[in-house]
């Protein structure tokens, strides 16, 4: 019985729990590791490309003129300049679910140096997200050149909740690469489930359509309760945060109705700073639970590899 019992509890490396800000330390002394493989994730990425990393800039382009023509044409909703408000919100989301795509196999298509190299295999997700963050640098200056184009600029106070929303963004991102990258590995299933939450959450998520609108139409429609309830998707606030700062007006009626909305969430830049501080607190706590789970599964990598 015990010899049954010690088989079971047999470990192949890593284990159960994360010992906190040792391995912090040991993370911080393979970062050139981290920063190799940000690298080789950018390099594949666009291998026997013409156009190489242009693509990451096309990519926006892309999204821009198919919705341009939906939504500013066929629906006709009232956003100007659509083209600095659809981006505004889909810098964030390309960082988000380009890091969750990559990372969801991070380990899978790393095998090799799971099995034959020592490293803490954290960096593997991590380094999807650097890779994407690569991206959003690229993306991020596609914006900047719309917004010179069409000189429009955001000043003041709105500005301060970039910072707050990127830092935010990245560690629930990071927090959620690092739970379906370890669980991939025992159920593929997984990255599967991810493309269709994925595709769920981009249309749940007002990136495409007027954030404001969809505040009127649960808050003033429906109750305030639905409104709270939906700011429960961590992503909304984050999108929220990205708009403020970088389309900046709110664009509001003089009287808001559930048909007549305004462009961005009708409140302060308080309220949101709040609201993103609300969430970044979440996701530390999320980062931390996370990484347990992917320490209590990372022992059994390259068995199930």
């Amino acid at each position: 019985m015990s010899a049954t019992t010690d088989l079971v509890d047999v470990r192949t490396s890593e284990s159960i729990r994360p010992k906190g800000l040792r391995r912090l330390r040991e993370l911080y002394a393979y970062r050139e590791i981290l920063m190799n493989l940000i690298r080789k994730e950018v390099k594949v990425k666009y291998t026997s490309s013409l156009l190489g990393a242009a693509w990451s800039m096309l990519n926006p382009l892309l999204y821009l003129a198919v919705f341009t023509l939906v939504f500013q044409f066929v629906l006709e909703t009232n956003i100007h300049p659509f083209a600095v408000y659809l981006l505004s919100g889909l810098l964030a989301w390309n960082l988000f679910s380009g890091s969750l795509s990559l990372s969801v196999r991070s380990v899978v298509d790393n095998a090799s140096l799971v099995k034959k190299v020592y490293m803490p295999r954290e960096v593997l997700p991590l380094a999807s997200v650097g890779a994407s963050l690569v991206d959003f640098v690229l993306q991020l200056l596609v914006l900047v050149a719309f917004m010179g184009a069409l000189r429009y600029g955001v000043f003041g106070l709105n500005l301060l909740l970039l910072p707050l929303a990127l830092v935010t963004l990245v560690i629930f991102t990071a927090a959620l690469s690092l739970w379906v990258g370890a669980l991939n590995v025992r159920y593929r299933d997984t990255q599967h489930l991810l493309n269709v939450g994925l595709l769920a959450w981009f249309w749940f998520t007002p990136i495409v359509y007027p954030s404001g609108f969809l505040q009127a139409k649960l808050q003033l429609a429906h109750g305030a309760g639905l409104w709270f309830l939906y700011l429960a998707n961590p992503l909304a606030p984050i999108i929220f945060g990205f708009q403020r700062a970088l389309f900046g007006h709110e664009h509001c009626p003089q009287v808001i109705t559930p048909k007549n909305p305004c462009t961005l969430v009708h409140a302060s830049v308080g309220w949101e700073a709040i609201l993103l501080a609300s969430v970044l607190a979440g996701s530390i706590a999320l980062l931390y639970l996370f990484w347990r789970q992917f320490f209590k599964l990372s022992g059994d990598f390259a068995e199930e590899l």
